[in-house]
């Protein structure tokens, strides 16, 4: 389990993260979600490390994150961060095998190949993984990235907005490959999304943020309420059209 316990980080002597307190629990997809500049992105990046806290704890597994050792941390979780650039050219599988960097050192094993070739194929990049990123699709291109933290074989798996950019089609293409890693392989999933209709669809629980605190955390039943969305985003939005509700259906089979 991730425990936050008080945390919070300032730029400027503003705070982005203010005392926020949360536990994220194992085989669970957590959605993060609010308006801009709640603090989302920075909350994934303090539970990471990326980024210093200035006061407050994050537990990993009953351990505070800036006592883990970095190879030991590297195995345990695993962020993708909005920008993904690679300053050289590279095949599907050579950035695959990154994942594998902090079990191989750049040195692959026979094991570490069966667990590209797993991340492969449980992305369903078999036929483009020869290819080159720079000749991918905006969604291809995101499902390779994923596949790199699947190779990682963490048991925390971080990502900041994973559906920037991506049309229909391939959101719910990824959002279902991050449902299938809790379901079918255990991960703990925590993602920021800026679409309810997504979060509602896919998540076990979703936490609200909103000028950097923490306002509301709950299943999707419990969050997806006219009463709360108004308090999280300052208008009103018609429950029946969110995706959990009237379209649910239409996401959860819209594959073609």
């Amino acid at each position: 389990m991730i425990e936050v316990r008080n945390v919070t980080k300032s730029y400027g002597g503003k705070p982005i993260v203010d005392n926020v307190s949360l536990d994220i629990h194992k085989g669970k997809v957590t959605s993060f979600i609010g308006p801009n500049g709640a603090g989302k992105s920075t909350l994934l990046s303090v539970i990471s490390r990326l980024s210093a806290k200035d006061s407050g704890q994050v537990l990993i597994d009953g351990r505070e994150v800036g006592a883990w050792d970095s190879g030991q941390l590297a195995q345990a979780i695993s962020i993708l961060k909005q920008s993904n650039q690679i300053g050289v050219r590279l095949t599907v599988r050579e950035l695959v095998s990154f994942g594998r960097y902090p079990y191989s050192k750049g040195r692959l094993t026979a094991a570490d190949r069966e667990m590209i070739d797993q991340a492969i194929a449980y992305l369903e990049l078999g036929e483009l993984q020869d290819k080159y990123l720079d000749q991918l699709s905006g969604g291809q291109n995101q499902r390779a990235f994923i596949a790199m933290t699947v190779a990682q074989n963490t048991d925390y798996v971080l990502l900041d907005e994973p559906l920037n950019n991506l049309d229909m089609k391939h959101s719910v293409q990824i959002m279902k490959v991050l449902r299938r890693l809790a379901d079918e392989l255990g991960k703990t999933v925590v993602i920021v999304l800026h679409d309810i209709n997504f979060a509602s669809c896919y998540s076990d629980r979703i936490v609200a943020l909103k000028q950097g605190r923490v306002i509301r955390e709950g299943t999707v039943e419990e969050m997806i309420d006219t009463a709360v969305l108004r308090e999280i985003y300052d208008m009103d939005i018609p429950v029946e059209l969110i995706g959990g509700h009237r379209l649910g259906v239409y996401f959860a089979d819209y594959t073609k």
